[in-house]
């Protein structure tokens, strides 16, 4: 009798399915960098952030109790949705959007390809994660920050005196706040992805609503339709809805597994700004995402089996 067992369909269907959503999640983010370009000239950053968290907040609380989910009331769990809430949304929105006022959407797209750099360089910091860590998966880190290098570019020396390095750096760091979001959103996974995305983005409009009122005196400005529209499609879709997809990502795919869709959200990026803002793809930045690419696969890829176990003694 073979007593082995075989993969079930079902299996292999919910696998597909959940890379079907990490697509579907990485079309989304990527369509993000266009539409913050969009908004930025007439909507400054943190009245952008505060008003997209805002909305996707509001939103996903009814979401959440219209599928007869109540909202946790112990003071330990809303510290942990602060943190969550600035490290997915606060932070990361304000650095993105910042710094698209100064790059274009396509390069920010790029940049931003490197969260699963910033997850394995963080498990090699801790002794479990260590013993995990393949030769391969250290040059795929290599290869990413390579491609980090090259898509920065050596004009970027000549730009030292301008804002434009420190927007590279805004990006990258918007980056390293991607890696430790769904790390630190681990601890969430005995709650529903609604309830975890409401949590996460009620504390982040808690933190930008006083940022942009102190700070850009929303109520001064005077934004064009067309950002008002993109701030909107960013808090429903790019926000809400893609929060939802994330955090049950986080539960079947784990932290790396989810960043690793960042190389794809790059590639959206890229093609939507091209597409629909006449950016210019130039050859520095089609060799830094190969070489992106290359090491976020190097570093996603599963170690076969046969290399994994030790030989019997």
């Amino acid at each position: 009798m073979h007593t082995q067992a075989q993969p079930t369909t079902s299996g292999q269907t919910t696998l597909t399915f959940e890379i079907g959503l990490l697509l579907l999640l990485s079309l989304i983010w990527g369509s993000s960098f266009t539409l913050i370009k969009v908004a930025i000239p007439t909507i400054p950053p943190f009245t952008m952030v505060a008003a997209r968290v805002t909305i996707a907040a509001i939103l996903l609380i009814a979401i959440a109790r219209a599928q007869g989910h109540a909202l946790p009331g112990r003071g330990p769990i809303w510290a942990a949705f602060f943190v969550q809430g600035l490290l997915q949304s606060a932070l990361p929105f304000t650095l993105i959007s910042w710094g698209e006022m100064h790059i274009a959407s396509g390069l920010a797209g790029v940049l931003n390809a490197t969260p699963p750099m910033f997850v394995l360089a963080i498990a090699m910091m801790t002794a479990r994660g260590r013993q995990a860590i393949s030769t391969r998966k250290i040059i795929g880190v290599a290869l990413g920050l390579a491609g980090v290098a090259v898509t920065i570019g050596i004009d970027a020396l000549s730009g030292l005196g301008t804002t434009a390095p420190l927007a590279q750096a805004a990006v990258l760091g918007a980056s390293l706040c991607y890696a430790l979001a769904p790390i630190w959103g681990q601890r969430f996974s005995a709650f529903p992805a609604t309830v975890t995305a409401a949590g996460a983005m009620s504390c982040a409009a808690i933190l930008m609503v006083p940022a942009a009122l102190v700070l850009e005196r929303p109520w001064t400005l005077a934004p064009t339709s067309q950002a008002v529209a993109a701030v909107v499609s960013l808090a429903v879709v790019c926000t809400a809805l893609a929060m939802v997809i994330y955090f049950r990502l986080i539960r079947t795919l784990g932290p790396l597994g989810t960043t690793s869709g960042s190389y794809l959200r790059a590639g959206f990026a890229v093609a939507l700004g091209t597409a629909l803002l006449g950016e210019r793809f130039t050859w520095s930045i089609v060799a830094g995402m190969a070489f992106i690419l290359a090491g976020v696969v190097a570093v996603t890829m599963p170690v076969p089996a046969q290399t994994a176990r030790k030989p019997a003694g």
